[in-house]
């Protein structure tokens, strides 16, 4: 696993787990924030990027989005083949309600756990 996915690796897995405690509460909405924010977080790393569409596909499909679950088949396959490229849309949250090619904002604490672990993963 290259540097920046290891160092990346627990604060995409906070949210995920962020996610697992909303949805066991019933606060779907609020999960899929988290999985959001996992996105952002993992996006240009290969194997977080898939995980995260991988859950979000899950998500979609345990509360019949079919709409939801349609766009993240399609993400899904996309992360795999593009992430590695670095062909992505920083900040893009992921969801099927915006277009896979949008540049987003990174709010300012996810912005700040990036440049931390691409610092870490370069040594400066």
């Amino acid at each position: 696993m290259p540097r920046f996915a290891r160092r990346i690796h627990p604060w995409v897995q906070l949210e995920l787990d962020a996610a697992d405690r909303a949805e066991a509460r019933a606060e779907r909405a609020l999960a899929f924030r988290h999985l959001e924010r996992a996105h952002v977080l993992g996006q240009a790393a290969t194997v977080e990027h898939v995980r995260v569409h991988g859950r979000m596909l899950l998500w979609a499909l345990r509360h019949r989005q079919a709409r939801e679950a349609a766009g993240q088949l399609g993400r899904l396959a996309a992360a795999v083949v593009m992430t590695g490229f670095g062909w992505l849309p920083e900040g893009n949250t992921g969801g099927a309600d915006v277009s896979a090619f949008r540049r987003m904002p990174i709010p300012p604490d996810l912005q700040h756990l990036i440049e931390a672990a691409r610092r870490e993963s370069t040594g400066r």
